[in-house]
């Protein structure tokens, strides 16, 4: 039975418009959008940069969120994740793939791919380029490829970073970034400081380092993970003893598996993972050297951890990807982690 708005109680009728106006989902289509239209499934925006600063731009209260059609979507500077209205963990800010791994009719070419082009656009620390540089607390980052910054002025380039330490809670899955250490870097796939970081279901390959963790980031976890081709490290972790959630990860072929302060000691498990066919395990970076060095005796927990096994992952071979581009093969070791994309099997 169909009711008309007027019939129904005026306190639900509030209820009602103030959700409308306040929840709001803006779409991105870099092919069939224009950055003159409304920012609906029907008439989509163009840019990304566009979408965002509309979405940063939004008062009231209620999720926010951004859904990309496939496409290319090139940042010319980074891009501030910075919205005006107060996010809870129950009204994220969301920037989504239409399309994420687990649909059924989803496939890499469904995947919205985001890549600077940006000059150094950060001097944090030291120059650097960001391609999303997360402001806000409660942000969700979900079914996008991030590839490298072919600026030949870049040496270090961030696909999303979090720079402020005390904001909370990002969200990173289903994402895969992808770097070219010959011609589109990526220094680290996510940079950030703060409180409960959660990377879940994602694959990082050949990036220099995968992620890096440093101030205030207690309570993080990095789950169902591969990481195939770090030449300096899969992770760094800052000076701090917090807990932590690390499990059913893959980590294979890299240079090091971990880079962490000397002195620390991990009281927190490593936990269900298949760390294999890398060069070292634990290093520490050396001022003196100006490099990362190798420890002999890491002080850190660790609980079935396996570190033998041929690590082989599915590769482009065809005109289309396959599906499982990147995850591991049927032979590989790891298969049982479920490690990648998809948190249901394909």
């Amino acid at each position: 039975m169909r009711y008309r708005l007027s019939c129904l109680p005026a306190c639900f009728v509030c209820l009602f418009v103030a959700f409308a106006v306040s929840a709001q989902t803006l779409y991105v289509d870099p092919t069939l959008g224009h950055d003159a239209h409304s920012g609906s499934a029907q008439e989509p925006l163009a840019t990304l940069e566009h979408a965002v600063a509309q979405a940063n731009a939004l008062t009231g209260i209620g999720p926010i969120t951004i859904r990309l059609y496939p496409g290319v979507y090139l940042l010319h500077d980074k891009l501030p994740i910075n919205p005006v209205r107060v996010m809870h963990d129950t009204a994220a800010y969301i920037l989504e793939a239409v399309t994420l791994p687990d649909d059924p009719d989803w496939s890499p070419a469904k995947m919205p791919v985001i890549q600077s082009i940006s000059v150094n656009n950060s001097e944090t620390q030291f120059p650097h380029a960001t391609g999303l540089l997360v402001s806000a607390e409660h942000v969700k980052i979900r079914g996008l490829k991030f590839l490298g910054n072919p600026h030949p002025d870049v040496a270090y380039y961030y696909p999303i970073t979090k720079e402020n330490p005390a904001l909370r809670d990002l969200e990173v899955s289903q994402c895969a970034f992808v770097g070219d250490k010959e011609a589109a870097k990526i220094q680290g796939g996510i940079w950030a400081h703060g409180p409960e970081n959660k990377v879940d279901h994602c694959v990082f390959y050949e990036c220099r380092n995968a992620v890096l963790f440093f101030q205030n980031v207690r309570d993080f976890s990095i789950t169902h993970s591969i990481v195939y081709g770090a030449y300096e490290s899969a992770f760094w972790l800052g000076p701090d003893d917090v807990p932590f959630t690390f499990a059913n990860n893959v980590i294979a072929n890299s240079h090091f598996f971990l880079v962490a302060p000397p002195e620390v000691a991990y009281s927190s498990a490593f936990t269900n993972s298949l760390i294999a066919g890398n060069e070292h395990h634990v290093g520490s970076w050396s001022r003196e050297k100006q490099q990362v060095v190798a420890r002999s005796k890491p002080a850190m927990a660790e609980k079935n951890l396996v570190k033998k096994g041929d690590v082989v992952l599915v590769e482009n071979k065809a005109e289309a990807l396959p599906t499982d581009h990147l995850h591991l093969t049927s032979g590989s070791a790891g298969t049982g982690l479920g490690a990648g994309l998809f948190r249901q099997m394909k």
